[in-house]
């Protein structure tokens, strides 16, 4: 049995061959690899092992990249703190993935799985990367608008701000026309890409081309003014405000 470790912290990597030894006390241990560069040598000037663990965020990047370099069918058991999500999707397969700290009892049950279906259960490293990878999010492109008796599709990309008054929201354009949606300020955030919209409060859902200015206010705060829009008192909620800055720096 040759078991090889990929873990870019000594720490972990020791505490999990003091684990793992238990359950295999003839495994050969290979390891610790703790680079994309140091695993992709390894495997490509030695036999394969018959089982891997691997953490996923390594010391110079994502260890995909390691499969994308070299064509393995080994059986790999992750060991990371990834998305919660994907981790149940994952252990739907015969091969488990565990999060850090490492709880034995996990470890055993993967462990366990791996030997009831060592033969079988061999998995391609491409279902891996569609399991982990996180989905590509679609977005609107267009809102469909009404005013009057006319309906208009009006593009994500000319809306310069959201707005919600009186339980109704609005969407503004980069030329400050305004139209009704038929979405509340909470549902309009969920459809929109995140990248290009910022929520700063209960009221107001922008773009960053939206922005006019920016000015300090008390305790920490921050005020924005935003063209094509009288309103001159939009506050961001003070528990955004780092998170707006994140967003304005991206």
């Amino acid at each position: 049995m040759r078991i090889l470790i990929i873990e870019d912290e000594k720490p972990a990597a020791n505490l999990l061959i003091k684990r793992i030894l238990p359950h295999f006390p003839d495994a050969e241990i290979f390891g610790n690899l703790d680079s994309i560069t140091a695993s992709i040598n390894w495997l490509e000037s030695h036999p394969k092992p018959d089982l891997i663990f691997c953490d996923i965020q390594l010391s110079d990047g994502d260890s995909f990249e390691i499969f994308k370099n070299v064509t393995i069918s080994t059986p790999i058991i992750f060991t990371t703190a990834f998305d919660q999500y994907a981790i149940q999707a994952f252990q739907v397969n015969a091969i488990d993935y565990l999060l850090k700290p490492i709880d034995p009892e996990d470890l055993a049950r993967a462990v366990e799985k791996f030997k009831a279906n060592q033969i079988q259960s061999t998995l391609e490293l491409s279902m891996l990367k569609d399991l982990l990878t996180p989905k590509k999010t679609s977005y609107k492109t267009r809102f469909l608008v009404k005013f009057g008796d006319k309906i208009q599709s009006i593009p994500v990309e000319q809306s310069s701000y959201f707005l919600s008054e009186e339980r109704v929201t609005f969407l503004v354009t980069k030329e400050g026309k305004k139209y009704v949606l038929e979405y509340t300020l909470e549902q309009t955030e969920s459809l929109v890409d995140p990248f290009k919209f910022f929520r700063l409060n209960r009221k107001y859902l922008i773009s960053n081309e939206a922005i006019d200015s920016i000015h300090s206010y008390s305790n920490s705060r921050l005020k924005v003014k935003l063209k094509k829009c009288d309103d001159s008192d939009i506050l961001v909620s003070r528990d955004k405000v780092a998170d707006f800055k994140k967003w304005l720096d991206q």
